[in-house]
């Protein structure tokens, strides 16, 4: 049996995360339970479904954000895997500016008024 603080208020806060460990516990099984279907099933509609509950579940700080985004990624290319499909090739990023004209320099404008 762990040591029992002294002070009520980290007697609580032991009661507290025993609480919030429990719930995260279950809240991770179901997860793991998720993912393994969603491989299984090779469904894409479940599999944008389990994706939200990553994100659902990082939100709430069940699991870290990164673990998620790994998770997802993980998931994505499971079900491309099963499917035949190819992941998709990302478009050239376009930064949305204008390209601006290049000045000419003096010196050489003034050689060519002259010839």
């Amino acid at each position: 049996m762990p040591p029992v603080p002294n002070i009520k208020a980290a007697i609580k806060s032991v009661r507290q995360t025993e609480r919030r460990r429990r719930r995260n516990l279950g809240a991770k099984t179901r997860l793991r339970t998720l993912y393994k279907k969603a491989v299984q099933d090779a469904d894409p509609q479940f599999g944008r479904t389990v994706e939200s509950q990553f994100d659902k579940a990082a939100g709430k700080g069940v699991i870290h954000r990164n673990k998620a985004a790994r998770k997802k990624s993980r998931l994505a290319k499971a079900l491309n895997a099963v499917a035949g499909a190819q992941p998709e090739q990302k478009a050239a990023k376009r930064t949305g500016r204008k390209k601006t004209a290049t000045k000419k320099s003096p010196a050489r404008s003034s050689a060519r008024k002259r010839a």
